[in-house]
């Protein structure tokens, strides 16, 4: 597939690529002119039913992300946007018990057959921007339309005003979107100038406090500061996760950021340092630059076999006092997958009806789009990552098993990876990784609530299927316990009773605050963004905000 790359677009990927590297001071990309995608629309009046006054999910299968099996059927009562009952209704393969059904119900959903989950948490959500064409309403749509009713944006791309600006329509359901968590820069938003010594970040972190943020974004900070972020921050009631990038991360690991009270770790760096036994610096290649994206990429894919060995003595200690840390990790395994097998990442079947043009094009290769870092992979290189994700899986599956949690985030928008079907291939590679199943959803649910309230000692306001707590439901027509293909909104491919291949699966419900949104329908209105992006660009009808000049 050719694809040209306007000259618009090349300023866009090289501001896209600058906004993640964590070379420049702490503030000083928040000193660069912004542009911004529109907000997303007023929901319309045909989007998404409710809240009811009296909802009543009629007979499903329930898993309620504890970890606890599933049962059914059971009927869920839903009064405005707060579950109030949960009650069972018979067995499977028997007649309903009606004597048990709760009555009264102003509207009600047969869901006999199906299964319900509690609302999906993505602890890693950009929510699109300038630089990949994306519009706010298409990459909202996109999470809803996978079960995803919950988002933790890191960085707050779009700017800070524009994010808690989305948070605070999102929680009044003026728009059709997930509940937004605004997780913000060192720096970002105020006039103070770059965060560049410990008081300054102690002074910004009281100001972003005041604006109304629920979270701080790190990176490679001085460890002085990154010591007063985080310290100010836990003080103030706080978030903090961090990726603790390449150009850091000799003078701060993981280890040494948990101990200062970093509450989350994004992605894996740190993780291989903090387990380093016969060196202190990663083999870098005489040649490597940091601003080259195929040295970063690729020489990340030869580090965790550079740690201690699994099972060792330096592996231990470090997993033991993470325990203790109580350090939460949020792997994002997904947006590296394409690393090991770029084929499959660049050809999934969904991209045809559900990426935008612009996006497409974000993601051929580039020497400036972040993440675009095709310029010769190797199968050599597909090989190296490969055994690290090995590596990695090892070490989150030894975390899960041993306490630790380990929860799930996406960070799609980059790497062939799309918004929602993103976060549903994460599922898959954390059961490859060796979770049952239920502990997948539970990272799913659980443990982004848990880690979302935690910094604020709140206690969890979803993430459970469980009276008081506020109605974020997934409703779904197969088992994904059986296969979490069938949350992909294109579904699966099944031999029907005939004998013949039929789809079947995606979502077919998701609710938030006992709105009832139809995904089938979001999925609709997203294919149709796309089309029109398509024919503008056939017609040459130039780019605007949420397209580009060239099609897929």
């Amino acid at each position: 597939m050719q694809v040209l790359m306007s000259q618009q677009l090349s300023q866009q990927r090289a501001i896209a690529f600058a906004a993640f590297l964590f070379t420049a001071p702490a503030g000083v990309l928040a000193q660069q002119p912004r542009r911004t995608v529109p907000h997303a629309p007023d929901r319309g009046a045909t989007e998404g039913q409710g809240p009811f006054e009296r909802l009543i999910l009629r007979g499903a299968t329930a898993i309620d992300g504890t970890g606890a099996p599933a049962q059914g059927p059971v009927d869920i009562v839903i009064e405005g946007n707060r579950i109030v009952q949960i009650t069972s209704v018979g067995s499977p393969g028997a007649p309903i018990a009606e004597e048990r059904r709760p009555q009264d119900a102003s509207h009600e959903i047969d869901t006999h057959g199906m299964y319900v989950l509690p609302g999906f948490v993505d602890l890693h959500a950009h929510t699109g921007g300038v630089s990949q064409g994306t519009p706010a309403e298409y990459v909202y749509k996109l999470w809803l339309a996978h079960g995803v009713t919950t988002i933790r944006d890191p960085g707050s791309g779009n700017g800070v005003d524009w994010t808690l600006q989305a948070r605070e329509r999102s929680a009044a359901n003026e728009i059709v979107a997930p509940r937004v968590f605004v997780y913000v820069r060192p720096g970002a938003g105020w006039d103070s100038g770059p965060v560049t010594t410990p008081e300054l970040a102690r002074a910004w972190v009281r100001w972003a406090a005041e604006k109304g943020v629920d979270g701080l974004k790190l990176g490679s900070h001085d460890p002085a500061i990154m010591a007063a972020l985080i310290d100010q921050a836990i003080k103030l009631g706080l978030g903090t996760q961090a990726h603790l990038g390449q150009m850091g991360v000799a003078r701060m690991d993981a280890l040494d950021a948990a101990r200062l009270g970093l509450g989350s770790l994004e992605h894996w760096y740190g993780l291989p340092e903090a387990l380093f036994d016969d060196r202190t610096v990663q083999d870098f290649p005489y040649d490597y630059n940091y601003n080259n994206e195929y040295h970063r990429f690729g020489q990340a894919g030869r580090l965790w076999k550079q740690a201690a060995t699994p099972g060792s003595d330096r592996w231990n200690a470090v997993i033991e006092e993470l325990l203790e840390l109580g350090f939460v990790i949020d792997p994002t395994m997904t947006i590296y997958e394409a690393s090991r097998d770029v084929m499959r990442a660049r050809e999934a079947e969904w991209h045809d009806t559900y990426t935008l043009p612009s996006l497409w094009e974000f993601y051929q290769p580039s020497r400036t789009s972040h993440g675009s870092y095709w310029f010769d992979w190797t199968t050599q290189d597909e090989i190296e990552w490969k055994q690290n994700f090995r590596i990695w899986m090892a070490f989150l599956n030894e975390y899960n098993n041993r306490g630790g949690r380990v929860c799930t985030g996406s960070d799609s928008g980059f790497i062939y990876k799309l918004y929602g079907f993103g976060y549903v291939r994460e599922l898959e590679l954390l059961q490859e990784a060796g979770f049952h199943p239920l502990e997948v959803i539970r990272s799913a649910t659980l443990c982004g609530a848990e880690t979302l309230h935690e910094p604020g000692r709140e206690p969890i306001k979803f993430g459970l299927i469980k009276p008081g707590l506020l109605a974020d439901l997934v409703v779904v027509e197969e088992n994904p316990i059986h296969n979490f293909k069938v949350l992909y909104g294109t579904g699966t491919v099944r031999l029907d009773q005939g004998g013949s291949p039929a789809r079947v699966g995606g979502v077919r419900y998701t609710v938030k605050d006992g709105i009832v949104y139809d995904a089938r329908r979001l999925l609709a209105d997203v294919a149709r963004i796309v089309e029109q992006a398509k024919s503008a660009a056939a017609t040459g009808a130039g780019p605007n905000p949420a397209t580009s000049s060239s099609g897929r």
